[in-house]
């Protein structure tokens, strides 16, 4: 039998992190573990108030199904992801921190790290931006002076936070993605985008409120920027609904359900001509570390959870300037603390 067991943690950020949605100053996780004689894996779910999920909602519902889990025979990942889904119906979330588990507890079963189980051969990782919350030009700028990064990710919620662009592009020259959350108008983005041009802002993600596509494919007419998918784009049926409205999606392990449906959504990106980014939800290593397996199958990387965070879960990643390296040990190359940790990245 699996045995199941669950850890949550208040993760503190280093400075709050104030997005369009709101501002948290420490992060909720869930770490769940799967162990099986010696081996034992590990995944990770952050709590997202505005996906309604909370971490005890989590506990409830995984304490409420622990013996169907504990009694699963883990012989096939995506088989696990499939049982899991019938199981967790309408929480992706979990489902994500159960599905790296299973795969982190499979691949140590076969003594190979997980990007080599999934028969990616390739290890080259695209950088990773670092995330500015939204704050006063002296604190952004303080901010970005103390993490020196060769590219930023800015979160902005409205047309004044140009002013906040033009700020910060006065003291790097390094490039700059923006990060809306929905918090735009059509009019404020067709007003903003010369001077976003100007800036050199390199990518938008997710403008406006997930259910604008029409004016979103009118957007995306009209800008030399490409934009990126985010809330638009949480699970597999969402993929073919950005290609016309979008340029590039953003998939989420946490928010697809995890590493299973993420390699599908890969596959359909493809085929439909999308560009793709894997993005964060404040993962602790963990979590990041899933992603980073992944990272060689696509093209932009926002993998900086562990960065903006004071304290973690696990060891097994290593940063420098803005490239991501993770250990050779089987399965995620993760060793889970038990506990939160101090960590200085710097």
């Amino acid at each position: 039998m699996l045995q199941l067991r669950h850890y949550s943690f208040e993760l503190p950020f280093e400075y709050p992190f104030t997005i369009a949605k709101g501002t948290k100053t420490h992060q909720p996780n869930l770490v769940v573990s799967l162990g099986l004689r010696h081996w034992c894996g590990y995944g990770e779910a952050p709590a997202i108030h505005y996906y309604g999920v909370t971490v005890d909602a989590m506990i409830d519902e995984l304490n409420a199904k622990r013996l169907p889990i504990e009694r699963y025979a883990l012989t096939n990942p995506q088989r696990f992801w499939h049982f899991l889904h019938h199981l967790f119906p309408a929480n992706h979330f979990l489902i994500a921190a159960l599905d790296i588990a299973g795969w982190d507890l499979f691949a140590q079963m076969r003594n190979a790290p997980l990007r080599r189980l999934l028969g990616i051969s390739s290890d080259v990782i695209p950088m990773t931006d670092y995330t500015l919350g939204i704050d006063t030009a002296e604190q952004m700028i303080a901010k970005m002076e103390q993490h020196p990064w060769p590219m930023y990710k800015i979160k902005l919620s409205k047309v004044e936070d140009i002013d906040l662009l033009v700020a910060l592009r006065a003291h790097t020259n390094h490039p700059i993605r923006i990060d809306a959350n929905e918090g735009l108008s059509f009019e404020d983005v067709k007003y903003l985008l010369p001077d976003l041009k100007k800036l050199g802002v390199t990518l938008i993600e997710q403008p406006l409120k997930k259910t604008e596509w029409e004016a979103m494919t009118e957007l995306k007419k009209m800008s030399e920027i490409p934009f990126f998918a985010d809330e638009s784009c949480v699970g597999e049926s969402d993929v073919a609904k950005c290609a016309a409205s979008f340029d590039g999606i953003n998939i989420k392990l946490t928010k697809c359900g995890g590493i299973t449906p993420a390699l599908r959504m890969i596959a359909d990106a493809r085929q439909l001509g999308l560009k793709i980014m894997l993005g964060s939800m404040n993962e602790s290593t963990i979590g990041t570390a899933a992603i980073v397996h992944l990272a060689p199958l696509v093209d932009e990387l926002d993998a900086d959870g562990p960065l903006l965070l004071t304290e973690d879960t696990a060891d097994g990643l290593n940063y420098k300037d803005a490239s991501i390296t993770i250990t050779s040990r089987p399965g995620l190359g993760i060793q889970f603390w038990g506990k939160p940790e101090l960590r200085n990245y710097f």
